[in-house]
């Protein structure tokens, strides 16, 4: 029997499995609703102009004030060790802390990945913004995709496709 009455998770990840540009579909996603008047609030990657291999530094931007934070540590090209800075990523969660206060009509986190699957990350911002029923967009790697489910409970997972995207947020924000 379906009960149609018990509310679903307005949370969605898309899947970054290299079959489209996940990220790339996430800011398109923010530029558009931002454009149709909805208040988007949440941190997008980006990388400092001229940045080209993967050793260069890791900046999140608010998508509200255009605000960066560093979230990578400077280890040497030659490191092995993850460059994630846990410090840099906790100064980052304001944006999601104060997104929980403003009830906006979508919340972008840039990324599950690493941190979050070890419980870290932005784990307690986007448990708390899906608690109050704030619609939540992120992006997971393939390898992270059974820890995403486990901690959201099933949230939907969809491929890197604008209208897979489309589709979810025109039923998720009907929802509200």
């Amino acid at each position: 029997m379906n009960d149609d009455t018990s509310p679903s998770l307005r949370a969605a990840a898309i899947l970054d499995d290299g079959s489209g540009d996940a990220e790339a579909l996430l800011v398109s996603i923010v530029n558009q609703q931002q454009r149709a008047g909805r208040r988007v609030r949440g941190l997008l990657m980006t990388n400092p102009v001229g940045a080209k291999n993967c050793a260069t530094a890791m900046v999140l931007v608010d998508v509200q004030t255009a605000e960066e934070y560093l979230v990578s540590q400077a280890l040497g090209a030659d490191s092995q060790a993850c460059r994630a800075d846990p410090q840099g990523f906790a100064r980052a969660s304001t944006v999601l802390r104060r997104a929980a206060d403003e009830q906006p009509d979508l919340v972008v986190s840039n990324r599950f990945g690493g941190l979050e699957v070890g419980g870290g990350g932005f784990c307690d911002e986007l448990l708390e913004l899906m608690s109050r029923d704030v619609p939540v967009l992120t992006v997971v790697s393939s390898r992270h995709v059974q820890a995403w489910q486990q901690f959201t409970g099933g949230a939907t997972v969809m491929p890197a496709q604008p209208q897979a995207l489309e589709r979810w947020l025109a039923e998720t924000m009907t929802t509200a």
